[in-house]
């Protein structure tokens, strides 16, 4: 009986916020160097856009509207995957952004960039180039980290994955040195923005988002079992090199698709999950939703915040979520050392 209220009351705090989530949508849709009224866009919607400008009406549907639904996204597939290496690793400071996954991918999309690759369209080539380096440096990062501390520690894995971070953008600044054409893109591109965004990105992100997500969530059982080590997992039957392998995957997937359309967007992979542990507790079937749904609350409040604050001109996301995310994190690092 208790059990079925709890999982009421939980079923009514993910309803509420995927509701907040599209309340800030709409709030964002408002919002910017252009203001446009809800009504217009309500009337937009429902086609009864007669008396609404053709400029307008082109703002709303092919600048504004993909803009917030890609910053929506990104922060679902964001959120996802923060909670999925934190509850591998066991370690409240890990997350794409801090293992180094968002620097791997980010150096794959430019390569892919840079070499002029394209394998059906140029999004879908730099989102493969952007996985396959972020999946290469989280296992490298893994790797090194495991040769120094066996029990792979939180300070071992996050120094690591810093370390790492380092040596890939010193590379990138390397590549940015010699391709002074693409200096400037490849440089704007790493602070992240949603800028560039298109219904091409949206239904890219959201077809593999359902895909990743689908897969997580069928793992969302092992994950709790995993929560209490590997030995435990072990008894319990689950086959732990392989989950974890498949969950890693996966959630480097939604990493490196993200920052391939986006760019580097620290510190919301970290963020969301503990909120949602606040809210929900430690069950995956509840955690991996809501922390999504947290993430991409997060990414639209971020993108409107940057596009508002000094309109016309725009402040990158990445700046922006670096100021609320670097307190949290040392929050969170002190706060473990303490204990």
């Amino acid at each position: 009986m208790y059990s079925r209220i709890l999982s009421r009351n939980k079923t009514q705090r993910l309803l509420l916020l995927f509701v907040v989530s599209l309340v800030a949508m709409l709030i964002s849709i408002s919002l910017g160097s252009v203001h446009i009224p809800l009504n217009d866009f309500i009337s937009i919607v429902a086609g009864k856009s007669k008396n609404i400008s053709p400029l307008l009406e082109n703002i709303i549907l092919e600048v504004r509207l993909p803009r917030i639904v890609l910053s929506f996204l990104t922060g679902l597939a964001l959120g996802a995957s923060g909670t999925v290496m934190q509850s591998l690793l066991q370690n409240p400071l890990a997350s794409s952004y801090t293992l180094g996954v968002s620097s791997g991918a980010s150096l794959g999309a430019s390569i892919v960039m840079l070499l002029g690759l394209s394998f059906a369209t140029p999004t879908i080539a730099m989102s493969a180039g952007g996985f396959i380096f972020g999946l290469i440096t989280v296992f490298m990062v893994l790797l090194f980290a495991q040769r120094f501390s066996s029990s792979l520690d939180n300070q071992t894995v996050i120094l690591v994955g810093l370390v790492f971070s380092l040596f890939v953008n010193a590379f990138l600044t390397v590549i940015m040195t010699f391709s002074p054409d693409y200096m400037q893109r490849i440089f704007f591109w790493q602070l992240g923005s949603f800028s560039g965004a298109s219904w091409e990105n949206v239904w890219l992100l959201s077809s593999m988002l359902v895909f990743g997500f689908f897969f997580l969530f069928y793992f969302h059982r092992e994950m709790d079992i995993l929560s209490f080590g590997d030995e435990f997992a072990l008894s319990q039957g689950v086959e732990v090199k392989r989950t974890k392998f498949i969950l890693i995957g996966f959630s480097t997937l939604l990493t490196g698709v993200s920052v391939a359309m986006t760019g580097v967007i620290g510190f919301v992979d970290l963020i969301a999950p503990h909120i949602a542990r606040r809210l929900f507790g430690a069950t995956h079937k509840w955690v991996l939703p809501s922390s999504a749904l947290l993430g991409g609350i997060l990414c639209v409040i971020a993108d409107t915040l940057a596009r508002s604050i000094i309109a016309p001109r725009e402040i990158p996301i990445g700046a922006v979520t670096a100021l609320i995310g670097a307190p949290f994190f040392c929050h969170i690092f002190f706060r473990k050392g303490k204990k």
